[in-house]
C-alpha cells in the first residue's frame, strides 16, 4: 500500500485474464523445481525472493530481490524490455501470493500465477473475479489450485 493516497487506489480495476494458456500438472512441478538452481543471489545469501517467468521447454526469466513485490516488479520490467507477454507463460513466486501480487500479475497480463506458499483469502477472491488461475503451496510433493483450474491439465 506504500505510495497510495486512498483505498480506492488499492482496488484499481485489473484486466480480465483472457488467455487460453493451459499447462500440465507436470509443467508446474518442473517450473517450481527449476527455481533453486537459477536463483544465483539466493544461493549466496539464502535471503531473497524470486519471481520467474516460466514457459515449457524454454529457459526461465528470473529476477530476485529482498522484497517479493520488488522481485515481481523487476520481472515485469524484464519481460517488457524483452517484448515478452506474461500471458504466454506462468509467473512463479518463491513467496506467498498476496492481493498486490495478484494485481500486479493481472496488470502484466498473466493468466497463471504459482507460489510456493499459500495465497491470502483476498488474493483468491481477486483472482477468481478477474479470471486469473492461482496455484499455491507448490512444492516438490504437489500443489493446490485455488482458482480457475481449467488452465491446469492432468497430463503432460
Amino acid at each position: 500500500m506504500c505510495g497510495l493516497e486512498s483505498l480506492a487506489e488499492a482496488n484499481r480495476a485489473i484486466p480480465a485474464a483472457s488467455c487460453d494458456l493451459t499447462v500440465s500438472r507436470q509443467d508446474i512441478v518442473e517450473a517450481v523445481a527449476a527455481l533453486p538452481a537459477i536463483q544465483q543471489l539466493n544461493l549466496q545469501t539464502r535471503a531473497v525472493h524470486a519471481a520467474a517467468f516460466w514457459q515449457p521447454g524454454r529457459s526461465s526469466v528470473l529476477r530476485e530481490d529482498v522484497g517479493r513485490h520488488n522481485a515481481l516488479d523487476k520481472l515485469a520490467g524484464a519481460l517488457l524490455r524483452a517484448g515478452s507477454s506474461a500471458a504466454e507463460g506462468v509467473i512463479v513466486l518463491t513467496s506467498r501470493i498476496s492481493v498486490e501480487l495478484v494485481q500486479k500479475a493481472g496488470m502484466m497480463g498473466a493468466a497463471i500465477i504459482v507460489g510456493v506458499s499459500a495465497p491470502t483469502a483476498l488474493a483468491v477472491r481477486t483472482a477468481e473475479a478477474t479470471g486469473l488461475t492461482v496455484v499455491g503451496v507448490a512444492r516438490n510433493d504437489g500443489f493446490e489450485v485455488f482458482t480457475h483450474p481449467e488452465r491446469i491439465t492432468r497430463y503432460c
